[in-house]
C-alpha cells in the first residue's frame, strides 16, 4: 500500500464558515421555536465541527474511511476534513536508539559483545500502519536481527594472511554501511528510512577477552620485532657498505659476521648494550 495525499481544506477557512452558519442555525432554531428543519439545521452544523483538527509540524494524519485508507495530510497546521474520516497519527520525525548488547559469534567463531545506534524515521505512513501491526516494535527487532546477521558475517579482527580484509574492529565505516543497507532492507516494508547505523559497543565476550587481548598483544609485539629487524638488516648493510668504500678495514668472512652479530645484538636488543672496550689488537 502506497501513501496519497488525503482530502482536506485549510481550518481557518472552513472556520470562517462555519462560525456563521453556526450562528444563523442558532437563531434559526430561536425563531423558529423549534420545527424539524431548524433540527436539522442545528445538526448540519453541528457534524461540521469534528472535522477540524491540527497537524504538528513532521507529523502525518492518517485518514480512514469505515477501514478504508483515503490518503495521509502533512500539511501542518489547522485542516478540517469529512468527519466521518477517521484520523491516525504518524510522527514523521527522526528518532535513534540504541540496540542492547547482544552476544554473537563472528564468522571465525569467537563470540562477541555488540551494540549498534540506528538513527530513523517514518517516510510512508501508510506502510508504517497498514503493513505492519506496531512500527516501532518493528523497527527495533528487525534492526537486532540485521545487527545479528551482519556481526556473524565478519570476523573481529582482520587475520594475518590478509590484511585486506574487511573486519569489525578495523573497517568501522564499511560495516556501518553494510549495517544501513542491511536494516534497511528489512524495513523497507515497513515505510522505514535508516538514516544512519553505527556501531556503538564491540568488544570479545567476558569468556575469552583474556586470552584474545594475550593475542592482540603478542601481535603487536611481532609486527614491532619485524619493524625493528628490517630496520637494523639496513643500517648493517649500510655500515659495511660504509667501511668498503671508506677502505678503512679489511674484514674477513668471519669477522664480518662477527660484526653483523654484534650490531644486530645492539640494534634489536631489549636493553642498552654495555660497551667492551678492546685494547688489544684486532686480531
Amino acid at each position: 500500500m502506497e501513501e496519497k495525499q488525503g482530502f482536506s481544506i485549510s481550518g481557518y477557512v472552513m472556520g470562517l464558515l462555519v462560525l456563521p452558519l453556526s450562528q444563523l442555525a442558532t437563531l434559526y432554531w430561536w425563531h423558529a421555536q423549534g420545527g424539524l428543519l431548524p433540527l436539522l439545521a442545528v445538526i448540519l452544523v453541528a457534524v461540521l465541527w469534528p472535522g477540524f483538527f491540527m497537524v504538528q509540524p513532521n507529523q502525518g494524519k492518517v485518514l480512514t474511511l469505515f477501514g478504508s485508507y483515503v490518503g495521509t495530510e502533512k500539511r501542518d497546521g489547522l485542516r478540517w476534513t469529512i468527519p466521518l474520516f477517521m484520523r491516525k497519527t504518524v510522527s514523521l520525525r527522526i528518532r535513534n536508539f540504541e540496540s542492547g548488547r547482544i552476544k554473537v559469534n563472528d564468522n571465525q567463531g569467537n563470540p562477541i559483545e555488540i551494540a549498534a545506534i540506528i538513527v530513523w524515521s517514518v517516510t510512508d505512513t501508510a506502510e508504517a500502519v497498514f503493513e505492519v501491526d506496531d512500527y516501532e516494535s518493528f523497527v527495533l527487532i528487525q534492526s537486532e536481527s540485521a545487527l545479528r546477521n551482519m556481526a556473524s558475517s565478519f570476523p573481529y579482527d582482520p587475520r594475518d594472511d590478509e590484511q585486506a580484509e574487511v573486519a569489525l574492529r578495523s573497517h568501522p565505516v564499511e560495516i556501518s554501511n553494510r549495517l544501513q543497507e542491511e536494516i534497511q532492507a528489512r524495513l523497507n516494508k515497513a515505510g522505514i528510512t535508516v538514516h544512519e547505523a553505527r556501531i556503538s559497543h564491540l568488544a570479545y565476550a567476558p569468556e575469552i577477552a583474556s586470552a584474545m587481548l594475550q593475542r592482540q598483544q603478542a601481535a603487536a609485539v611481532i609486527a614491532a620485532r619485524s619493524q625493528i629487524v628490517e630496520g637494523a638488516v639496513g643500517m648493517v648493510e649500510m655500515a659495511l657498505e660504509r667501511l668498503d668504500e671508506a677502505e678503512m678495514l679489511e674484514l674477513d668472512s668471519e669477522r664480518k659476521a662477527a660484526m653483523v652479530g654484534n650490531l644486530m645484538v645492539t640494534l634489536c636488543g631489549d636493553k642498552a648494550p654495555q660497551p667492551i672496550v678492546n685494547t688489544g689488537s684486532l686480531y
